[in-house]
């Protein structure tokens, strides 16, 4: 850490009281942004040589800084070498080529540059009226995305014909866009029980694989669901860990014959955990003899769906209520960006609407403009599809697929590795660019043996800085998780992994 943090004070003991304060100054906002863009240009062209996680303790930044703000102010320069002493230093550091722990979170040039123009601009547009282009933008980014994700009509905000019935919203992550769903799932099946207000709220039951991801419960939890009429449907190998319909079907028919109300269902493609797919059709099949709501994440998955080779992925889709995904995890688009799909907005917007005084206008009471205020919990909102748009704008299809096909090929040729070296396993055939393997069990090699030499082998791989894998649990078997994608990995990175790995298992083996 540099010695900067040790008195930063000491660069802001003299105001100056005789200047006026301008904080949008045209020429320090030239100046600022000048020095900003020099440093993530040589951030990016630094990061490979950075330890992917940091050396440091809770809590190390306070001592590095100051636990108190300061009172006058310092030049740029000296905030910005703090950011590089003291910061930098302490941050994981995602865009690393050498990162393979998590789904990735994708950036580009095209990505950067709209979020800070976005930011710049700072327009909060909760109506259509408040930000017009905000809104007009936010609505074609989406619709040109349904398109290259090639789903129906009826999810689009604008059609052939004019105004769809459906539409979307960017939210800022897939828990938002299950929350306002299950809200929104949750009304219909009110008014569909007959009840009065929320009363029937306790027989309201929801269904998910005991693959989905955490939030979905969390966000059940949040919409008011009773916890013991949220079910977890177990999931195995003969499915490659995907929801059984047959399952699926007998659980929410046991729930009607106990006098439950069968809600919603979740289905994913690409489960955080495995990479597991629910079958889409089949399931939005079974949960319609009950009347649910069928949403699908493919928060990280669903952007492979641009290539026509994974597109089957969505098959069923027409059938669906609700769909997300977030560019921000592998289209190349800086967080947040998460794309909700409906197909009928209103369902949505009837259960999420607001209409104060303040906010009226003659726009929104001719009903041919979307406020986007009204499909999300709150009422104000980033400029995030300019980000969006910028991407597909700038790099169009091809590239984007291209980005996506070799990101794949890269996690086939890790696959091929870990196949060819019989000391390994892969655990769950290999869906788009993940690949869950470990040391196998075999001989004296118990399988707890070998779930602790996995163990050590992930905490010796992260010490080094050269690579950060992450870990998850598939049929009781602590497994490695080898996700590609980071924005700057080449093949080279993979194969320099795969040879710290086999080096870091022969010391541990031996």
């Amino acid at each position: 850490m540099g010695s900067l943090g040790t008195n930063p004070m000491s660069f802001s003991a003299i105001p100056d009281d005789k200047a006026a304060f301008e904080p949008l100054n045209p020429e320090d906002v030239r100046a600022y942004l000048h020095k900003a863009v020099d440093f993530i240009s040589d951030y990016y062209t630094n990061i490979e040589s950075m330890p992917v996680l940091p050396n440091v303790k809770p809590g190390y930044l306070q001592d590095e800084l100051s636990a108190s703000p300061p009172t006058y102010s310092a030049p740029f320069d000296v905030t910005m070498k703090e950011l590089r002493t003291s910061v930098v230093p302490g941050m994981t550091h995602w865009a690393s080529p050498n990162f393979f722990a998590f789904f990735p979170s994708t950036n580009s040039a095209a990505a950067i540059a709209g979020d800070l123009i976005a930011s710049a601009m700072n327009t909060v547009g909760f109506t259509w009226q408040a930000s017009p282009a905000a809104t007009e933008m936010e609505v074609l980014a989406l619709d040109w995305l349904a398109q290259l994700l090639r789903l129906p009509t009826t999810f689009m905000n604008r059609t052939s014909t004019g105004r769809g019935t459906g539409g979307g919203v960017i939210l800022g992550t897939t828990s938002e866009a299950m929350l306002v769903t299950l809200v929104a799932a949750r009304d219909a099946a009110l008014r569909r029980s007959g009840s009065v207000g929320v009363s029937n709220i306790p027989r309201l039951a929801v269904y998910a694989a005991d693959q989905t991801h955490s939030t979905f419960f969390k966000a059940c939890r949040l919409a008011g669901f009773d916890p013991a009429n949220i079910r977890s449907i177990p999931t195995g190998p003969e499915t490659n860990y995907g929801l059984d319909p047959a399952k699926l079907l007998e659980v929410m028919q046991a729930d009607v014959d106990a006098g439950l109300v069968p809600t919603y269902v979740c289905a994913t493609v690409g489960t955080t955990s495995s990479n597991a797919v629910d079958p889409v059709g089949a399931v939005a099949d079974v949960a319609s003899m009950f009347n649910a709501w069928v949403h699908v994440d493919a928060a990280y998955a669903g952007s492979a769906c641009i290539c026509p080779e994974f597109r089957h992925h969505l098959d069923g889709v027409e059938r669906v209520d609700s769909i997300s995904m977030s560019p921000h995890k592998w289209l190349l688009t800086c967080l947040d960006c998460t794309c909700l799909y409906v197909r009928d907005a209103h369902r949505l917007s009837d259960s999420l609407e607001t209409n104060p005084e303040y906010l009226k206008n003659d726009a929104t009471d001719s009903g041919e403009v979307t406020d986007l205020k009204d499909m999300q919990v709150g009422v104000g909102r980033r400029f995030r599809g300019l980000k969006l748009w910028m991407v597909m704008r700038t790099y169009g299809t091809a590239k984007l697929q291209e980005h996506i096909r070799s990101d794949v090929a890269m996690a086939k040729m890790f696959e091929d590795f870990v196949h060819a070296d019989d000391r390994f396993e892969v655990v769950v055939p290999r869906n788009f660019a993940l690949v869950c393997f470990r040391i196998k069990g075999s001989g004296a090699m118990t399988e707890e043996d070998a779930d602790e030499a996995n163990r050590l082998l992930m905490e010796n791989l992260n010490k080094t800085g050269k690579a950060y894998l992450a870990h998850t649990v598939v049929g009781d078997k602590f497994v490695l998780r080898f996700a590609v994608g980071s924005s700057l990995q080449e093949e080279r990175h993979v194969r320099s992994a795969w040879d710290l790995i086999r080096k870091t298992t022969s010391s541990l083996m031996d």
